[in-house]
């Protein structure tokens, strides 16, 4: 126990002043077993040890410990719960939950055992928590953690706070949010750089060596991430890196799921697999068409990467405006609204908008007879009528 304690006041004097993730403000604290998900990168460990920090400081009734260390010192994690409770112990905070094998079930002894110790959890988004041995979806409050919003980044960026605004005052009034923005910060000086390096929080460790790290990340991913946690035999993982090099080069496409299988030599019931694992790692995004289902094998009607940046990292080549336009859309909205594919213009959003992506002088031809239809303007710092900067979407989180 004093060798966890010991590093834990190591962490938290080595953690530097940051940027808080809006995140911290949602999550409920009180409640007895909580999970942070998110994709490899976001932030889930620093955010964990802010709160540590703020809330706790080096009180012996906190216990922060990372299940990726190998010199973990107990044989279970129920173990260590036990001792910690024993000692005091009142808040316990588990890292990458997704290290250890029998994560699900101890948990939800831990949680049945100590009635007054409350846990808090992350894993990766690949996890799927209600679905491990023990069912946790009556015990777990579970949050997703989603890289960074171009709000919080040009909060980074300029030092400035801007509030987080719906879906439905965006719609409203976007001309007065606009020009209130636009009044403090010029979104637009800040665009291009948040497609290229800015959704993912290590970009503050250096602009420069970003891509390397980003393509480090993608492959620690699919090279660790998914053989240990989706159970799949470590000599598929050249035929998804492949699979993925194809998706990556062509995006947004609708794909022809039995093409792909026979240009790739593949099964299509394993390419609709891959596909599933690529979206569980938030590698790529897939939009169905309104009403279509969301299962496994579901096709889905466009694929695109999840976020801008990837496009950068692992085909620089196939960075084309429209692209990285609808990419960044689909990204900022789908973390909160549900987001289908449009029968006319680029998107269907809550099932209720069309929206049709495009440069500041788009026309309305898709989409004019469409009720509740807009368009999301790129290069425009304040929109008119039915016509919102696109920009603007990137402040709903």
């Amino acid at each position: 126990m004093e060798e966890l304690v010991l590093k834990q006041r190591r962490l938290l004097s080595n953690l530097k002043p940051s940027f808080s993730r809006g995140l911290v403000e949602d999550i409920a604290w009180d409640e007895r077993l909580i999970g942070i998900q998110g994709a490899r990168g976001v932030g889930k460990t620093t955010l964990m040890l802010q709160h540590i920090k703020e809330k706790y400081g080096n009180s012996r009734e906190c216990l922060y410990v990372s299940m990726d260390d190998v010199s973990f010192p107990y044989n279970s994690l129920v173990d260590l719960a036990e001792d910690f409770y024993n000692r005091g112990g009142k808040k316990l905070f588990v890292d990458e939950i997704h290290k250890y094998p029998n994560w699900s079930q101890e948990l939800k002894n831990i949680y049945d055992s100590y009635q007054d110790l409350q846990i808090v959890f992350t894993g990766s988004s690949i996890l799927h928590i209600h679905g491990g041995k023990a069912d946790l979806s009556r015990r777990a409050v579970v949050y997703k953690m989603q890289g960074l919003s171009f709000r919080e980044f040009i909060q980074i960026e300029t030092g400035l706070k801007f509030p987080k605004y719906k879906l439905e005052e965006i719609f409203k009034d976007h001309e007065e949010i606009a020009l209130m923005i636009s009044k403090k910060v010029k979104p637009l000086a800040y665009f291009q750089n948040y497609l290229k390096f800015g959704y993912y929080p290590y970009y503050l460790q250096g602009k420069n060596t970003y891509p390397v790290k980003l393509s480090a990340t993608i492959g620690l991913t699919i090279e660790s991430d998914i053989p240990y946690l989706l159970n799949m035999d470590m000599k598929y993982i050249n035929k998804l890196k492949r699979f993925l090099y194809v998706l990556s080069t062509n995006v947004p496409f609708k794909p022809n799921i039995t093409q792909l299988a026979q240009s790739l030599g593949m099964s299509r019931q394993t390419i609709l697999t891959y596909l599933r694992y690529l979206k569980d790692a938030e590698i790529i995004s897939m939009l169905y068409a309104k009403g279509k289902g969301y299962g496994t094998f579901s096709k889905p009607e466009k694929i695109y990467l999840y976020h801008p940046n990837l496009n950068f990292a692992l085909a620089e080549e196939n960075t084309n405006i429209g692209n990285l336009r609808e990419s960044f859309f689909l990204n900022q909205l789908s973390y909160i609204y549900s987001v289908d594919a449009a029968e006319a213009g680029d998107f269907f959003v809550n099932h209720k908008f069309t929206i049709e992506v495009g440069g500041k002088n788009k026309s309305f031809k898709q989409i004019k007879k469409i009720k509740n239809s807009f368009i999301a303007a790129d290069n425009l710092e304040g929109g008119i009528g039915n016509k919102i900067p696109l920009w603007l979407f990137g402040f709903v989180y």
